[in-house]
């Protein structure tokens, strides 16, 4: 321990704690294997002001190759974007899971053509579309008229299942909520009240389209979801009895008569990684949030998170989520979490749950890993269709090296960091991250061309 102590604060001396906010929370004071002499020829192009973490593991062997700072907590950029995407597999079950929204009416109107109001209720969905396909507001429309609906006295939206007003204050500066629609995404509503006029006036039109009539154009907030209240019953001597099992029709909740899912988060995962959206990062996270699930609120999503990387084994030390989309500077990761996070992705059977059919490595390798087949795939040249977008922010990085690295970058002002998979010479899957932070001027292409050269370094000594 004498040994590290030293080391570890020889790497925090070039920031002051003005530079980088709770850079020592968490710092374990830990033994590591150190970079190899390759790896430290690399990084000694780092400036000198630029803190560094880094940790490579053999996701075979389980054995740690190289490390510097690894537990450094630093700011992480977009590679939260990682973080996002794992919680989001876990909640849904995996590659199988799926996103649902539907209609309902008051439990009394359920089978009259007449109704006085449709309710839309969602959980955020972010791939419900307005007219494509079977996950939009015009086959939930199609679906309520061939249930017998005719007239609607107004369309309702339910805006419990988030707090929009959590999510206000981040820099992406988009409001979240229950409804949003995948033809927002170029132009996002800029506040809760517009997004609900914005559903609600899709809705309408859709429904007239299917043979609805729609009498009101204004859209109405409905109240929140209450299950079934069975009414108390005592007996002679007024003593509790078991609640009477007919429920009257005023104490049922509101009764669905269209309902649509989403398909596998899969689509929604490599849209969202692989060009390192924002928006949709956002529009995960809030899928967390979303009740019954969660509590409504950006906090809520959060713990989750936490929550979720804590059961698949990821060390929390020095770990801070602010944001799904890592463009707020309070995110704190370590190079230890992201490795641990890569680890665990790579080693969930997928659908996660499902019994194990193969190992994890075959999984890998022949590109069934739902969170790995999400990434980029660096060297792949122009974004073009022969690729299908698989480049992504890695499309132009490390051409011609002959590596297969699926990996998310992650880049602000004076914050650059690469965090994913490589295939080493010993065939065996490596997993790495490498944060760096600097002042806000730091050179980051040249931040970006030592993390590649380190990524080929580590490939040809591993």
């Amino acid at each position: 321990m004498r040994r590290v102590l030293p080391l570890c604060l020889a790497l925090l001396a070039p920031w002051s704690a003005a530079q980088a906010p709770g850079v020592l929370q968490g710092v374990r004071l830990v033994r590591e294997p150190g970079p190899g002499a390759e790896v430290r020829r690399v990084l000694a192009k780092v400036p000198r002001e630029v803190q560094v973490g880094l940790l490579v593991r053999d996701l075979t062997t389980g054995a740690e190759l190289e490390a510097r700072g690894a537990d450094l907590s630093l700011i992480p950029a977009s590679t939260v974007k990682l973080v996002t995407a794992l919680s989001v597999l876990l909640d849904r079950g995996g590659a199988g899971g799926w996103w649902s929204t539907e209609l309902t009416v008051p439990a009394a109107e359920v089978g009259r053509p007449r109704v006085s109001h449709l309710t839309l209720r969602g959980g955020a969905d972010p791939t419900l579309g307005v007219a494509d396909g079977p996950n939009s507001l015009r086959a939930l429309a199609r679906q309520a008229h061939a249930r017998g609906v005719r007239e609607v006295g107004e369309v309702r939206l339910d805006e419990h299942t988030l707090d929009a007003a959590t999510w206000e204050g981040l820099p992406l500066g988009v409001p979240m909520t229950p409804v949003r629609l995948a033809e927002w995404h170029a132009s996002p509503p800029t506040s809760a009240a517009e997004a609900r006029r914005r559903a609600g006036a899709a809705l309408i039109a859709e429904l007239r389209r299917a043979g609805v009539r729609v009498r009101s154009e204004t859209v109405g907030t409905a109240l929140p979801f209450t299950p079934s209240l069975p009414p108390s019953r005592v007996d002679e001597r007024g003593r509790a009895l078991p609640p009477d099992p007919f429920v009257p029709v005023a104490r049922r909740p509101e009764q669905g008569v269209a309902s649509v899912r989403s398909p596998s988060p899969t689509g929604v995962l490599a849209a969202t990684l692989r060009p390192s959206d924002n928006l949709r990062s956002e529009e995960l996270l809030a899928t967390l949030a979303a009740r019954p699930g969660g509590n409504g609120t950006l906090a809520g999503a959060l713990a989750r998170e936490r929550s979720a990387l804590r059961r698949v084994g990821v060390d929390l030390t020095g770990v801070h989520l602010a944001d799904g989309s890592g463009l707020s500077r309070e995110n704190r990761l370590t190079a230890r979490a992201l490795v641990d996070l890569l680890r665990a992705s790579h080693d969930l059977p997928y659908p996660a749950g499902s019994v194990r059919a193969e190992p994890p490595a075959r999984t890998y390798r022949e590109r069934r890993n739902t969170l790995a087949e999400a990434l980029p795939q660096a060297g792949t040249g122009e974004d073009d269709p022969e690729h299908d977008g698989r480049g992504g922010t890695l499309a132009r990085r490390l051409v011609g090296s002959g590596l297969d690295v699926r990996a998310k970058t992650g880049t602000l002002p004076g914050v650059s960091a690469l965090a994913g998979y490589v295939t080493g010479g010993s065939g065996h899957t490596l997993a790495f991250a490498v944060l760096m932070n600097g002042p806000q001027d730091s050179p980051v292409l040249t931040l970006r061309a030592v993390q590649d050269e380190m990524v080929r370094a580590v490939a040809a000594a591993h």
